[in-house]
């Protein structure tokens, strides 16, 4: 058997070592921009006079851009070169983190906001891609590791910097802590990164990758609006249809097409399918767990930002040696086992989350947070795995990209649900005392945050209604992984453990099934 390797298409001799903390840094700047405003919300409010919508959007926004142009942007890099793809979109995020920290009002910040998701969606498939296409095997298992660690851990990490930049400075810190990350990456990006293109690239699928932003903006739009006009209404439905009506186009227009942006037929590999539907849930539980558990940390418990975002650290301190562990447990026991056992704890982390109230002590919310860092680091290692060995090194720019489009709509996914189930439980339980002016009380529905600064019964009982939601939120997210660990462990029987062993073979021998960029 052969194995083939992505052109490389300079002279330099790769350092694998520095090349893999390079594409890291670069992956923890754009992953990091996803959660670290969520402890800013209320210094933004302040500032802007932004509405509870408008602060939803300021976060959402990112995330729908970034997950709606992932599979287009891998594809360039596949065909244009993926140093290329990486350095370009550093430029695009540190400008636009540039130009919104002079933004004062929210209508900029959402607009910047999906510029930085343009930048973000061409840099992270280019991450792991020149990884999957540039590292020999016996590195590019270990460097896997470490990048799906970095994933993970970076969310909880730029929370943790935003919080100590607010203690001194004004929202507008974060941007500028975007702006410093990038310049650093993209400078290292320049000296120490290799070019890698696809070895055999055909046309741009212009017509496919219209098809799958314009279907994925419309439902992760609809998803992301839902929350705020309901689930049940018209509105959302009518969106979530016609989104998944744009996407069936766009599986048939794939079906067809001689060289397609993806092929629907890779899903047949249970690998893939395996590995994109355990990322998609993981992501799914996590944003949305920490979408809910920072609004807990602040309002319930009255922590500051800086406090907030500590009491999340022990969670990446646990997740980064388990994913630095992961390769050594599944040639031990075997991938499907180390995924099923990640979401697994993924699962139990979360029921024991689910049990907090408002006077739980820190420890409870300790022993919920190890087991869901730990779960995490063990389930995303052999799920990105799976996916990327999956398909050819001519594809591994669309392998990244669809790795990172089942983690950024399962987070947009996850923050849309379990916010809906959070909001809608906080509204029927609010119990608040009959002397409360209707007025008062609407306001108090419509914003947890504004209820809890009320004070006096009003706050008291905005807190339970609001860990009572927690409540079914958090059990949702356990839910969900626990479904996850059933069909990964069917997805991933013994022969399809065996079948990754070498995956590149089967591929070339049809590569017409796939499609070749």
């Amino acid at each position: 058997m052969t194995t083939r390797f992505a052109r490389v298409t300079d002279g330099t001799t790769t350092r694998h070592g520095v090349v893999t903390v390079v594409v890291c840094l670069a992956l923890a700047t754009v992953v990091a921009a996803m959660s670290s405003l969520n402890v800013a919300l209320t210094d933004i409010a302040r500032s802007t006079h932004a509405t509870q919508t408008q602060l939803e959007w300021i976060i959402d926004a990112y995330s729908l851009v970034f997950a709606s142009l992932l599979l287009p942007a891998g594809a360039l890099g596949d065909q244009f070169g993926r140093r290329r793809a990486l350095i370009g979109g550093l430029a695009i995020f540190g400008i636009g983190s540039a130009i919104a920290m002079t933004a004062g009002s929210p209508t900029e910040l959402i607009a910047l906001r999906c510029v930085l998701g343009l930048g973000a969606a061409f840099v992270m498939p280019a991450t792991l891609s020149t990884i999957t296409a540039t590292f020999p095997p016996a590195q590019r298992t270990k460097a896997v590791s470490i990048w799906a660690g970095v994933a993970g851990a970076s969310a909880i990490l730029g929370v943790l910097c935003t919080g100590a930049l607010l203690e001194f400075f004004s929202w507008r810190s974060a941007f500028a802590l975007n702006v410093v990350l990038a310049v650093i990456a993209l400078i290292a990006a320049l000296r120490f990164v290799p070019e890698s293109v696809g070895d055999k690239v055909s046309r741009f699928d212009v017509g496919g990758a219209l098809l799958s932003v314009a279907g994925l903006v419309v439902l992760v739009y609809s998803i992301i609006e839902a929350p705020e006009v309901g689930w049940v209404a018209t509105r959302t439905w009518v969106g979530i249809a016609c989104g998944l009506a744009i996407l069936a186009v766009f599986v048939v227009w794939e079906l067809r097409h001689s060289a397609p942006l993806l092929d629907p037929r890779v899903f047949t590999h249970r690998a893939l399918a395996a590995g994109s539907f355990s990322i998609f849930v993981q992501f799914f539980a996590f944003f949305g767990f920490i979408f809910v558990v920072l609004q807990y940390l602040q309002l319930v418990r009255g922590d500051s930002a800086l406090i907030a975002a500590l009491s999340m650290l022990p969670m990446a301190a646990t997740l980064m040696p388990f994913a630095r562990s992961a390769p050594i447990i599944v040639d031990r026991v075997g991938a499907r086992a180390t995924c099923v056992a990640g979401l697994v704890l993924i699962a139990a982390g979360l029921v024991v989350l689910a049990q907090l109230d408002t006077d739980s002590s820190y420890w409870l919310l300790l022993s919920g947070l190890l087991p869901l860092g730990a779960g995490m680091g063990w389930a995303m290692t052999p799920a990105t795995s799976s996916i990327t060995g999956a398909l050819p090194d001519a594809q591994q720019g669309v392998a990244s990209a669809l790795n990172d489009l089942s983690r950024e709509v399962g987070g947009a996914l996850g923050i849309a649900v379990i916010g809906s189930i959070l909001t809608s439980t906080y509204r029927n339980h609010l119990e608040l005392p009959v002397r409360v002016p209707p007025a008062v009380g609407d306001m108090a529905r419509d914003s947890f945050a504004l209820a809890s600064h009320m004070g006096g019964q009003v706050a008291t009982a905005a807190d339970t209604a609001f860990t009572t939601g927690l409540h079914n939120a958090f059990l949702t997210g356990a839910v969900a992984a626990a479904v996850a660990a059933l069909v990964v462990a069917v997805l991933l029987g013994r022969k399809t453990i065996a079948e990754r062993t070498a995956p590149t073979a089967g591929l070339d021998e049809s590569s017409s099934t796939l499609g070749t960029r």
